[in-house]
């Protein structure tokens, strides 16, 4: 017969907290780097191409090093104000933000109260969808002699371009979202006796929160989108019109700078809407 050991087992290694925390973690950074450096990799690409292309004896725009030659002071210091039109861009930036903030604000008041008219109530439903469908489908700039007509002031008339522009996708978008409220949500309202606005505003507005956002994302970009438009034939300070202005001085380089100060400021506009919708709505998207 063996003898029985009677050495006893080896405990297991007990690592403390600091050695845990010397250990390598997973980088932070990766997922950052895997984000950031494709799309600087296609930039430098296509600036690249364009000096080429541009750089030719036939060539009609200017290319990137001209741009910066041209349009340095512009880049540099966009915050100059030397009275008049004489400005910034960020001044002319900002005068169109203010515009659109104003237009768009009450094309979502609007919007969002008749959609949930709309989808609340067959009888509006049936009489103004029609309506809609057809006045939705007019561009923004047409409704700008109209406007120019009934105010008599190009502030004014800009504004309501942004608000008659945004509020379509905004009011269809609501009432779909109203529409879609589950039946369940009813059948609950109807047991514990929520009506009139309690049941809008604890059953129907939750709901149909993501369907609201979605309209008001798109009426944010399509705000932007007139805004540039309706500025080029108004006049005044703006960034529309510094780039009709840039275009009837033949300044292309500061026409190029205008144009992607406004694609990155029509960008943060989308972002900041968006962030809005997933927090109202804690991440729910429309169906």
């Amino acid at each position: 017969m063996n003898a029985v050991s009677t050495k006893p087992a080896a405990e297991p290694a007990v690592v403390s907290r600091p050695a845990l925390a010397a250990l390598p973690k997973p980088s932070r950074i990766v997922p950052v780097i895997a984000q950031v450096v494709p799309p600087l990799i296609v930039l430098a690409l296509l600036g690249l191409g364009w000096e080429y292309l541009a750089s030719g004896p036939n060539a009609t725009l200017p290319p990137p090093s001209k741009v910066w030659v041209d349009a340095r002071d512009l880049i540099v210091d966009p915050f100059f104000d030397r009275g008049g039109l004489d400005k910034g861009l960020f001044w002319h930036l900002l005068a169109s933000l203010q515009r659109v903030a104003l237009g768009f604000a009450l094309s979502a008041v609007v919007g969002v109260a008749l959609g949930m008219l709309i989808g609340s109530s067959p009888f509006f439903m049936r009489g103004l969808d029609p309506i809609f469908q057809v006045l939705r489908t007019v561009p923004p700039l047409a409704w700008l002699p109209l406007s120019l007509a009934a105010f008599r002031e190009a502030q004014p008339s800009a504004i309501f371009v942004i608000f008659i522009t945004a509020i379509w996708p905004i009011i269809i978008n609501t009432a779909v979202g109203v529409l879609n409220v589950p039946q369940d949500y009813r059948n609950v309202a109807a047991v514990i006796r929520l009506r009139g606005l309690a049941f809008f505003w604890k059953i129907v507005l939750p709901a149909a929160a993501p369907y609201i956002f979605t309209g008001l994302k798109i009426g944010i970009g399509l705000s932007w989108l007139a805004i540039i438009a309706a500025e080029m034939l108004i006049g005044g300070v703006g960034i529309g019109f510094f780039i009709w202005d840039a275009w009837n001085s033949s300044n292309l380089s500061d026409i190029i700078v205008a144009l992607i100060y406004v694609g990155l400021v029509g960008f943060m506009l989308d972002k900041v809407v968006a962030l809005a919708g997933r927090i109202a709505t804690r991440g729910t998207q429309a169906s």
